[in-house]
């Protein structure tokens, strides 16, 4: 017997043979997670806050404490713009959750400068004008002066001829664009950034 598709379908519902669609329980409201008590040193100020353990840095440093010097680029890791200082070492804080960092000293492109005197590196993007829209500028900055004290610590780079050398690294032209090769510059200032982490590094270590 020749029986078409929707005479089966009806057969089969009048005689309660058909399967069911699965039925899926009402979406239930879902409860951030409890606040995680965080204490960071921030330019040299101490916060004790109570943070949402899902805060990036970044995030806290822009909405929550208003610094706002810490630029959100790409919000991936891969564009600079939001790098800051974490005890001394340069880290992307769109990629760092805050309460991971307990305890920590972290120093933004606003705690560089002592007062009216800016940072040397400072200094320096400003004689060699290493900016032109400005937006990477302090991640630029950050970076450079982490950059400047690994060399002297004598932290290799891909561009270092002798990574065996337990020495000073010299900061030639090839080794700046090398360490700073994670800031990115949508403009196109990286020959003046080049020239003032250059003179930066001179004035270091003269």
């Amino acid at each position: 017997m020749n029986m078409s598709r929707r005479v089966f379908v009806e057969s089969m519902l009048a005689s309660g043979v058909a399967t069911s669609l699965p039925s899926f329980a009402p979406p239930t409201t879902l409860r951030p997670p409890p606040p995680v008590s965080t204490a960071l040193t921030i330019n040299g100020r101490r916060h004790q806050l109570e943070l949402d353990p899902r805060v990036t840095l970044l995030d806290l440093l822009r909405e929550e404490l208003d610094l706002t010097g810490t630029k959100k680029g790409c919000d991936h890791g891969q564009c600079g713009a939001c790098t800051v200082l974490v005890n001394g070492r340069r880290i992307n804080a769109c990629l760092a959750l805050a309460v991971a960092h307990d305890g920590d000293a972290v120093t933004t492109i606003e705690g560089l400068a002592e007062g009216e005197a800016l940072h040397p590196v400072q200094a320096a993007f400003l004689e060699h004008d290493a900016l032109q829209c400005g937006y990477c500028t302090p991640g630029q900055i950050c970076s450079a002066v982490a950059l400047l004290e690994e060399a002297a610590a004598g932290a290799v780079s891909a561009a270092t001829p002798d990574v065996a050398q337990l020495a000073p690294v010299s900061l030639t032209d090839e080794e700046i664009r090398e360490r700073m090769s994670g800031n990115l510059c949508r403009c196109g200032a990286y020959p003046n950034i080049v020239a003032a982490v250059r003179t930066a590094s001179r004035r270091r270590s003269s």
